[in-house]
């Protein structure tokens, strides 16, 4: 349910219903718009009738809202969610390309591809210190190694961080050195540890789980911001389908249906979602056409000597070709890059 305020209302009278909302044992949620003040009742509100509060002062009206997530949802905050790190807002009008390597692998693979990032103007870097791997023989990361190694790039570069975390035991660790803990795939529905980064004062990079719907998408941001962390980003990685050809199949549509239905930042991950690197350019420029507020590009310094998604991951000359590319695709959609 969400009450909305008479425009102007004044604040003793948003703070009523505030009040209101707490004794009758449910959590109230306060957006407030340019015009108007938004209060999400969060709770079950089966047993809550809508009249509780049309008649008191300043209240314009009460809705429903149907939809099983909530603190997600756009009824709830109409405006749109940005996020701040390192300088780059997440979810405002310039797209934010965030550029790296799958894992870590070595101090001078780390710092030779943070480098080429900067120098393509980004502000965020990718890099993977605990990696879960479908073979248990395939490279699993560099583990503490690698996030210290993220932690250099960090300080001798001014470089952002965002690298994954697996385990609620990991989250503290992590969001020691990360300015963005990414949740993969595998860990969508992981409600232990959407719970621990959800208790995280650091932004969240949600990754869609490859067989996931939209709205289960949504219901694990919904664990997330339930827990008092509303820095959600979604992204889109692809999904499985009986394609083939390629890795995963990006499905462009979740853009524009994500962005109807939530405030939260959407990102694509074009490597994964294609598993090959020659399609990443195409990918990614109709990610940007499509909507997305960013992207999430593995680039790699030597592809052919990469330990883990070497075929997905772009050479430093695509990587800065594509960037080129995107600020031409962004400037003809009203957006910057």
């Amino acid at each position: 349910m969400i009450i909305i305020m008479r425009n102007g209302a004044p604040q003793d009278q948003v703070t009523a219903v505030i009040d209101r909302v707490s004794q009758l044992g449910f959590k109230p949620h306060i957006s407030p718009g340019e015009e108007r003040t938004i209060i999400g009742v969060i709770g079950d509100e089966r047993r809550l009738d809508e009249s509780t509060f049309d008649l008191m002062e300043g209240v314009e009206r009460v809705v429903r809202v149907l939809k099983p997530f909530k603190l997600a949802s756009r009824d709830f905050h109409p405006e749109d969610t940005v996020i701040t790190v390192n300088g780059a807002r997440i979810g405002d009008q310039p797209v934010v390309v965030i550029g790296g390597p799958c894992s870590v692998e070595s101090r001078e693979q780390v710092f030779e591809a943070a480098e080429i990032v900067k120098a393509n103007g980004g502000m965020i870097f990718r890099g993977g210190a605990f990696k879960p791997r479908t073979s248990p023989y395939s490279f699993r990361g560099m583990g503490d190694k690698g996030l210290e190694l993220l932690a250099q790039i960090k300080s001798s570069l001014g470089l952002a961080i965002i690298t994954e975390v697996m385990s609620p035991e990991q989250v503290p660790m992590v969001a020691g050195v990360a300015d963005i803990l990414q949740v993969g795939t595998r860990n969508m529905q992981n409600y232990a540890l959407l719970d621990a980064v959800g208790r995280s004062a650091r932004p969240v990079m949600l990754k869609r789980g490859m067989m996931s719907t939209i709205e289960e998408l949504l219901m694990s941001a919904e664990y997330i911001m339930s827990n008092g962390n509303e820095q959600v980003i979604l992204c889109e990685r692809g999904i499985r389908t009986f394609e083939t050809t390629t890795r995963n199949t990006l499905d462009v549509s979740a853009v524009p249906v994500l962005k109807e239905l939530t405030h939260l930042p959407v990102f694509m991950d074009p490597s994964h979602a294609s598993g090959r690197a020659r399609y990443v350019n195409a990918l990614s420029r109709a990610s940007v056409a499509a909507g997305a507020d960013g992207l999430l590009i593995e680039m790699h310094p030597h592809p052919e000597m990469a330990l883990s998604d070497g075929a997905q991951s772009v050479s430093p000359d695509v990587y800065t070709q594509t960037i080129a590319d995107l600020r031409r695709v962004a400037e003809a959609v009203g957006r910057s890059l």
